[in-house]
């Protein structure tokens, strides 16, 4: 018996939420989908496949999946973590319906590694594979962080164990999409960085340790090192170490266009913004 409840949060995802349903059809016992008032054929479908459909108006991600977390029935002893545009591999399907049933009492985690497709082609280079991140939970023991960016899952309690097989996040909409939603993330990443410059960042939050997991050492370099490099300087410098030192040459021209549009395009924006921000900000 499968012994996992998926909380899916949806806003116009018809393209992709049949696919990612499909993929969790063998390890899920119940799907639960949170959607912020689609206008396409989101709920229609997931409920022709069998997901339990919620309504919530947005927030943020945090403020959503947290919603669901205190709302949804869920009544199995694993909670999981998905977005519309991400699949598991079948060997990753395999793995879980091995391992959940098995897993040791004090493990309270499972973390996943997920690697990313960009025009189509796997983004291998660059420190963006493999990207661990922790999926899936006792229910009950973890919350999302109270982020406006890069929401992670805070265990409260056990160890966590890594998964050998990984899951796909492929993106099916074009680089206009893309860009118009990352000049949103960026809004967001300027709120967060402005939460930590103003030390007001929620207390609920993933260790920042360089001895940590791999989202905790990422966000050790966030606050303490990329934070304080003066403006406009960290997009230069991140996308020369991205592209050049960790080869993100190697991902060819989608790698070309996701590493300079993701490691320095999209931070330059950020910077930007706090620019803007710090320039219209009352003065004292």
């Amino acid at each position: 018996m499968n012994a996992i409840t998926v909380i899916l949060l949806t806003h116009n995802e018809e393209k992709h939420i049949a696919r990612c349903l499909k993929s969790l059809a063998p390890i899920a016992a119940a799907v639960f989908v949170i959607d912020s008032f689609s206008t396409d054929r989101t709920c229609d479908i997931a409920r022709e496949m069998g997901a339990q459909v919620f309504q919530n108006p947005w927030v943020n991600y945090s403020t959503q999946f947290n919603w669901a977390l205190q709302n949804c029935p869920i009544q199995t002893p694993w909670t999981m973590r998905m977005d519309c545009d991400e699949y598991l591999l079948p060997e990753l399907i395999t793995e879980i319906q091995q391992k959940i049933p098995v897993a040791r009492p004090e493990v309270g985690g499972f973390i996943i590694k997920r690697r990313v497709y960009f025009m189509d082609r796997w983004i291998k280079h660059g420190g963006f594979y493999p990207h661990r991140l922790l999926r899936i939970w006792r229910t009950n023991t973890a919350t999302l962080e109270d982020r406006w960016m890069d929401e992670h899952v805070v265990l409260e309690a056990g160890t966590t164990e890594a998964l050998t097989h990984d899951m796909v996040d492929h993106n099916l909409n074009d680089l206009t999409w893309w860009i118009n939603k990352h000049n949103h993330y960026a809004t967001r990443e300027m709120l967060d960085l402005l939460a930590i410059h103003n030390k007001t960042t929620s207390a609920q939050n993933v260790d920042v340790s360089l001895s940590g997991e791999q989202y905790s050492r990422k966000r050790w370099v966030k606050e303490k090192l990329y934070s304080r490099i003066p403006l406009f300087a960290g997009p230069f410098f991140y996308f020369l170490y991205r592209y050049f030192l960790l080869l993100g040459f190697l991902d060819g021209k989608p790698g070309l266009i996701w590493h300079f549009l993701q490691g320095f395009w999209y931070r330059f924006l950020v910077d930007a913004k706090l620019y803007e921000h710090r320039l219209r900000a009352p003065k004292s």
